[in-house]
C-alpha cells in the first residue's frame, strides 16, 4: 500500500528529549521503518520547522519525510500550532491531488484536522491516533493545560468523524467511547519497541556497584513525577537517582523544571545521590538502561509510554505508576510493580525492597524481555496496523458487525 503518515509536531527525523519530542517521534519513525519492511510505500508528512531542511529527505528505504509549509520555518511549541493547521491541510490536500495515498494515518489530534480537511474531500480512508486526549490532559492537570481552548471540542469531533480509531492501550478505549465513538471503530494497537538495540545483552554504563541504581528517561515536565521519585530517594539512603531527558546538559541551570527538581532534592537531602544528565542521545539509551537496577516511571498520567518497554527488552524491571498504557505492559509483581500515581511512600518501598533484595530485580527483569519479545516487537505492531488500512483501503466483505480488536494488552 501507499501510506501517508501526518505527524505535525513530531518528526521522526527529530532529537529526543526535548520540551515537545518524545514517545511520539519514536512511534512515527519506528512504525515507518517496519512497515516498509514490510512491503509498503511510506511519506511521513510533518511541518517544517526550519527553514533549511529539504522538502522531501529519504528516511529508511521505502520511506520518505516530507516537509509541508505551514507556518514560520522554525519551532513553534505544539500548542500554539493550531492556527497553521489550515494551511497544513490545504498542502496535504494538494500533496494527495498529485500523489494519492490508499490510507492516511494521523497522528496527534491537529494531525488529524489537518489530514480531515485535505482526505476526506478526496475520498482517502483516514485512521487516527491520538498519542494524548484533551480530556485526559484536561483532568489532570487543569489551569496548567496549555492546549488551545477549544482542543475538547475539535478533538471530539474528529474522533466521531474519522474512518477508524487506532488506541494504543486499553485505558484509552474507555476514553474514546465516553467521547462516543463506537467500539466497531477502535483498534487498540500499542507502541513497539527496537530489539534490535534494546536487548539485555551490550554494554552498560559504568556504576557503582555499591548503590542501587534507579533510571528514568523523562522530559522534564511536573507531570511526569520526577518530584516524587526524588522524594522517595530520601527514604533509600543505599541508592540513586539518574535521570535522562530535558535540555542539553549545558542548558540544564537555565530549565525552570530542571531548577526545581534539583531544589527538591536539596530540600530532601538527597542532591549528591541524584544526577540530571540532560539530553541523551537515543542511541546511548541502551547502555545507561542496561546500567541500572531499576528503571522508574512514575508520571501522574501517560497516554502510553515507551520508556518501561524499552527497559523490559534490556531485561531490567520496571517501576510504573497505574496510568495509561503502562497498566497494560507492566506486569505487577512480574516485570516489575504498580504504584498509584503522586504517591512517594509506595515508590519508596518497592525500592527498599528491591535494594534488599537484588536477585528479585533480576528474575522479573528476565521476565520482562520474554513479555516485550511476544508481544511488542514493531513486525507484530506494523501488521496488527496494516491489518487496519486493508480494512478500510479495500472493499469490505459481507460480515457480520466488526468487533474490536485488542493487541498487546492481557487480555
Amino acid at each position: 500500500m501507499r501510506i501517508a503518515l501526518v505527524s505535525e509536531h513530531a518528526s521522526p527525523l527529530a532529537v529526543i528529549g526535548g520540551v515537545d519530542a518524545g514517545g511520539q517521534n519514536v512511534h512515527v519513525a519506528a512504525l515507518s521503518r517496519a512497515l516498509a519492511r514490510q512491503g509498503h510505500d511510506v511519506v511521513v508528512h510533518t511541518r517544517r520547522d526550519d527553514e533549511g531542511l529539504d522538502d522531501e529527505v529519504p528516511f529508511a528505504d521505502g520511506v520518505r519525510v516530507r516537509h509541508v509549509d505551514a507556518g514560520p520555518p522554525r519551532e513553534v511549541p505544539k500548542d500554539e500550532l493550531l492556527p497553521f493547521m489550515p494551511d497544513f491541510g490545504a498542502a496535504l490536500h494538494r500533496a494527495w491531488r498529485r500523489e494519492r495515498p490508499d490510507v492516511v494515518h494521523a497522528h496527534f489530534w491537529m494531525s488529524g484536522l489537518a489530514a480531515r480537511a485535505a482526505a476526506g474531500p478526496l475520498g482517502i480512508p483516514l485512521v487516527q491516533t491520538f498519542h494524548a486526549l484533551g480530556v485526559v490532559k484536561r483532568r489532570h492537570q487543569g489551569a496548567a493545560d496549555t492546549s488551545p481552548p477549544r482542543r475538547l471540542e475539535l478533538e471530539r469531533a474528529l474522533a466521531r468523524t474519522v474512518d477508524h480509531v487506532v488506541a494504543t492501550c486499553s485505558d484509552e478505549v474507555f476514553e474514546l467511547r465516553r467521547l462516543g465513538v463506537p467500539g466497531a471503530r477502535i483498534t487498540v494497537v500499542p507502541c513497539g519497541v527496537d530489539l534490535g538495540a534494546f536487548r539485555p545483552d551490550g554494554p552498560r554504563e559504568p556504576r557503582d556497584e555499591r548503590r542501587l541504581r534507579i533510571g528514568a528517561i523523562s522530559r522534564l515536565v511536573p507531570r511526569k513525577g520526577l518530584a516524587d521519585l526524588i522524594a522517595a530517594l530520601a527514604r533509600v539512603p543505599e541508592a540513586e537517582l539518574v535521570v535522562a531527558g530535558g535540555p542539553p546538559a549545558r542548558r540544564l541551570a537555565d530549565d525552570e523544571e530542571g531548577r526545581r527538581l534539583v531544589a527538591i532534592a536539596e530540600e530532601h537531602g538527597v542532591r549528591d545521590r541524584v544526577v540530571l544528565r540532560g539530553r541523551v542521545d537515543h542511541d546511548a539509551v541502551p547502555a545507561l538502561l542496561r546500567s541500572c537496577d531499576v528503571v522508574a516511571c512514575v508520571p501522574w498520567y501517560e497516554p502510553f509510554g515507551i520508556v518501561p518497554l524499552e527497559a523490559m527488552a534490556c531485561g531490567v524491571p520496571v517501576l510504573a505508576t497505574a496510568v495509561g498504557g503502562m497498566i497494560d505492559t507492566v506486569v505487577h509483581e512480574r516485570t516489575g510493580w504498580l504504584v498509584p500515581p503522586r504517591s512517594p511512600d509506595r515508590i519508596a518501598a518497592v525500592l527498599a525492597r528491591l535494594a534488599a533484595d537484588r536477585a528479585l530485580g533480576r528474575r522479573l527483569g528476565a521476565a520482562g524481555v520474554e513479555r516485550v519479545r511476544s508481544r511488542y516487537t514493531w513486525e507484530r505492531i506494523a501488521q496488527s496496523t496494516a491489518d487496519v488500512y486493508r480494512q478500510l483501503a479495500r472493499p469490505a466483505p459481507a460480515v457480520p458487525a466488526a468487533t474490536r480488536t485488542t493487541v498487546g494488552g492481557r487480555r
